[in-house]
């Protein structure tokens, strides 16, 4: 049986920490937790292909970055990874301001494309700083605001919830291939 093809867009400002995700959960299910040395990857080397398989069948799931070779309004994704460092609220800002817009006037079947919101850098969250500090439900509600379909926070750099995020990257991404479609029935949910 074929490898089923699944496209995953990850958006957002730079420096929000997704080549930091990407390079840690290229390392495979060892590096998940932390513990392992993160060799980045190169923008050049794009796609990411991770596979996947379950009981049915094999994935194979191209990842993306904004900072793709290629222009990435050309890819045709199968899911939207929206990204935005927890310690910096310009990024969570940018979220609603520019990128779920930019995802909604790119992709004409934006409609049924699955889209996630994906807190990064939750290592850097800090009780020093109450104006800057994003919590959990802040990012939730905002990403409730802007109608996608599911919240997930993690650190690439110490693995705190990494293993819990991909697993349901992963879930997302292989409903996008059954009839049902990757969306969830209404409403955000957080993991």
């Amino acid at each position: 049986m074929d490898d089923v093809v699944v496209k995953v867009l990850l958006l957002g400002d730079e420096k929000v920490g997704k080549s930091t995700f990407l390079s840690r959960i290229s390392g495979g299910s060892r590096s998940l937790d932390g513990h392992a040395q993160i060799t980045l990857l190169r923008d050049i080397d794009q796609p990411f292909i991770f596979e996947v398989t379950n009981r049915r069948r094999r994935y194979c799931l191209e990842f993306y970055d904004t900072s793709s070779p290629e222009d990435w309004r050309l890819l045709q994704p199968d899911l939207v990874l929206i990204c935005y460092d927890i310690s910096q609220r310009l990024s969570l800002i940018d979220m609603q301001r520019v990128w779920i817009k930019q995802v909604h006037s790119t992709f004409q079947t934006s409609d049924g494309l699955p889209i996630m919101v994906v807190g990064l850098k939750r290592d850097l969250r800090s009780e020093d700083d109450p104006n800057g500090i994003i919590y959990p439900q802040e990012g939730y509600k905002v990403a409730q605001e802007m109608r996608v379909d599911k919240y997930v926070e993690c650190s690439a750099v110490t693995g705190e919830l990494l293993k819990l995020a991909f697993e349901e990257i992963c879930n997302t991404a292989v409903k996008t291939s059954t009839a049902d479609g990757g969306q969830s029935e209404g409403g955000c949910a957080i993991l």
